[in-house]
C-alpha cells in the first residue's frame, strides 16, 4: 500500500494521524486475549463513553461483556466499534444500520480469510 493510500485512508479502518495517535498504536500491538475498558475503547474510537453504553444496550456491540459491572472489550469489538462510528459518521448511518453494515463487513473479512487458507475452489 502506498503511503498516499493510508493517509486517505484506503485500505485500512484508522484515520491518519500526522501526530502519531496513540489510539493506532494501541490497536497495531492489541492482542486478541487482551481487554478494553470503556474508555479505552472510547478513545481508540474518538467518541464518549456514553455513544458505547448506547450501543452495547441496543446489543449493537456483540463481544462485549460485563464482568462484576465493569465492561471489557475485545479487539475484534474495538474494531467493531471503530467501523460502526465511522459508518455513522462518514454516512450519517442510524446505528442499526452502522450495525448491520458491520456485520456485513465481518462476514466478508471472515470469507476473504478462509478463502486464503484454502485456495478457490
Amino acid at each position: 500500500m502506498r503511503e498516499d493510500d493510508f493517509k486517505n485512508g484506503l485500505g485500512d479502518d484508522r484515520e491518519y494521524d500526522a501526530g502519531g495517535d496513540t489510539a493506532d498504536v494501541l490497536i497495531g500491538s492489541l492482542l486478541e486475549e487482551s481487554w478494553l475498558t470503556v474508555e479505552q475503547v472510547a478513545a481508540a474510537c474518538a467518541v464518549e463513553p456514553d455513544w458505547l453504553l448506547r450501543h452495547l444496550e441496543e446489543g449493537l456491540l456483540p463481544g462485549a461483556e460485563s464482568v462484576a459491572g465493569i465492561w471489557r472489550f475485545s479487539a475484534g469489538s474495538l474494531q467493531r466499534a471503530r467501523r460502526m462510528r465511522q459508518l455513522e459518521r462518514d454516512f450519517d448511518a442510524i446505528p442499526e444500520l452502522a450495525a448491520l453494515v458491520a456485520d456485513l463487513l465481518e462476514e466478508m473479512d471472515d470469507m476473504r480469510s478462509r478463502l486464503r487458507r484454502h485456495g478457490p475452489p
